[in-house]
């Protein structure tokens, strides 16, 4: 039985805009593997032990700071490992690796893309969040100024972010689990959003952080028992690697060569994925689990020496598949694309990982690699619900709607039933985008937080004359600027409203939409001559001092 399956519908799975960038995701008529038993029962088990670890940490789960933060308990090194689950997406596994086997080099371009954001984080970011935050980044952006107009702004960024990227998830979730499990689309998504509700709903941030943190040692070690395998059919020589594989690929030695991208589009999808990185919510209010800023620290050299290393591994993993799967006929389909007979791998490039477990590990190691990379998406959105949570519970119902004077109780009862209303919200999109191409949501997320987030919290940690009036007005235009000029490229105005021509012509608006938010916050900034504005800006000494030191600044553990 055929089923059609999108374009690109394995790029909804990252946290990764450069997917969009990867040829032969899948697409067409693709047949449909038999049931992956082995994938099932690995999955399921994998399930029964995080359940078991939700039901673990609802018992140890009892204050607002245990939900959010998980009472600040966690070391430096588990938050990194924590860190890297939640960043090490299934399609920085699947994406990266199928972008190294179409495209070769280029693949490891995109691959440092995604790190070089992380040292921004560690020297600009994480020990002056820690200091001045508890719960989200709105604690930080909001430290100084007016509550309820810039937490409602950074409320709204952090709910757009989420929503794209549970779209993305769930979409990703289901296109993979169709293809590997022999599962039905519309059961796939509901079971991923069913378990996202379960492992927030009781856990908080502790089920999170430990389901993200085993995700990640599986993850790590399965690509590495892969990249061992492929070196060693090399005899370890990097050189007999690159020279079988150029041998092989329909390009040869051409794939050892960067590609001809747009330089713009490729400057501006840099930014996105360095500054946006510092802008994720999900990614920021990691470092309040943690019980100071050195441990902040930690964490970050630790999840930047995991992912540094993943993706040395992906780039392993994409030319082993060029030698070992490419061109093997169990491997290979013939499809029908554009009126003409095409010959690829069983269901697109994307599935170049997949087929290299099943190479070098047999059925069993296939089986594995499958349930890891859908449990990878299971870790993902559990961070994101929890983020989305905190923003309308922390952020809209305590700071604005309560004015600071909600109790614990409440504050926590309003995030677990946000928990189940975004579960239900990111099902039925799930469902209602299985048709589209999702790729444009992923790079729009890293985009909106590196054009609306990460401006906001960069000035209110280091300029002075940051005001409340310039940091709403620059934060919408850097969040309605991104959104409006990704509509208008060729992802969305080409892609799928089916328009001849874009009227923007990059996929990419950070190079655009970042600089517009910096420079109407300075502007309005510097405009706002107003008594609350000059208060705002004589509390900024005490912010600074705060804010390096950490005097004044309590453990997670004693909001």
């Amino acid at each position: 039985m055929k089923k059609p399956l999108t374009t690109l519908a394995l790029a909804g799975l990252a946290l990764a805009p450069a997917l969009a960038f990867a040829s032969g995701a899948i697409e067409g008529d693709v047949q449909k593997q038999a049931t992956n038993w082995h994938a099932i029962i690995m999955f399921f088990l994998f399930v029964a032990f995080t359940m078991g670890i939700t039901y673990w940490a609802a018992r140890r789960t009892r204050s607002a700071s245990d939900f959010y933060t998980a009472g600040g308990g966690i070391s430096g090194f588990q938050n990194g490992l924590a860190i890297a689950g939640d960043y090490m997406s299934a399609a920085s596994f699947l994406g990266i690796s199928a972008m190294v086997f179409d495209k070769g080099f280029d693949g490891l371009i995109y691959s440092i893309g995604f790190l070089v954001g992380w040292p921004v984080i560690l020297f600009l970011v994480a020990e002056r969040l820690r200091n001045l935050g508890k719960f989200t980044f709105a604690d930080v952006a909001s430290y100084r100024l007016q509550q309820m107009p810039v937490r409602t702004f950074a409320a709204t960024g952090t709910l757009v972010v989420v929503a794209l990227y549970l779209i993305a998830q769930m979409v990703g979730a289901g296109k993979l689990i169709q293809l590997l499990f022999g599962m039905s689309y519309s059961s796939a998504v509901v079971l991923v959003g069913v378990l996202m509700v379960l492992y927030v709903t009781f856990g908080g941030m502790l089920a999170t952080t430990w389901v993200q943190i085993i995700k990640a040692v599986i993850l790590l070690c399965g690509a590495t028992f892969m990249a061992f395998m492929v070196m060693s059919s090399v005899g370890f020589s990097p050189e007999a690697l690159f020279q079988k594989a150029t041998a092989i690929h329909a390009k040869g030695i051409a794939i050892m060569s960067p590609g001809k991208a747009d330089p713009i589009d490729s400057i501006s999808l840099g930014l996105a994925l360095m500054f946006g990185t510092a802008g994720l919510p999900h990614i920021l209010m990691r470092f309040f689990t943690v019980s100071d800023a050195k441990e902040a620290r930690k964490s970050v050299f630790f999840a930047t020496g995991f992912i540094g290393y993943f993706y040395i591994l992906t780039f392993i993993i994409g030319f082993g598949a060029i030698m070992l799967v490419l061109n093997q006929p169990h491997f290979m389909e013939t499809i029908v694309k554009n009126g003409k007979e095409v010959t690829q791998l069983v269901g697109g490039s994307n599935m170049a990982a997949i087929h290299l477990a099943n190479a070098v590990g047999g059925d069993l190691f296939l089986g594995f690699i499958s349930a890891v990379a859908f449990a990878t998406i299971l870790a993902v959105v559990a961070g994101l619900a929890l983020s989305g949570a905190s923003a309308v519970s922390h952020d809209l119902y305590a700071s604005v709607i309560k004015k600071g004077k909600a109790n614990e109780a409440d504050e926590i009862r309003v995030s677990k039933i946000t928990t189940v209303v975004l579960g239900v919200v990111a099902i039925v999109l799930g469902l209602l985008f299985e048709k589209q191409n999702i790729a444009f949501m992923v790079g729009l997320a890293f985009s909106i937080a590196a054009s609306a987030n990460f401006p906001i919290l960069f000035l209110s940690m280091f300029w002075k004359g940051l005001t409340t009036r310039g940091a709403v007005i620059g934060g919408f235009i850097g969040l309605i600027s991104a959104v409006l000029l990704i509509v208008l490229g060729p992802a969305v105005w080409v892609d799928v409203m089916k328009h001849e021509a874009a009227i923007f012509p990059y996929k990419n608006p950070a190079i655009f939409s970042m600089p517009l938010a910096f420079a109407f916050t300075w502007l309005f900034s510097v405009l706002d001559n107003s008594k609350q504005a000059s208060e705002e800006k004589a509390k900024f000494d005490a912010q600074y001092v705060r804010a390096m030191t950490g005097i004044g600044a309590t453990g997670a553990s004693k909001h």
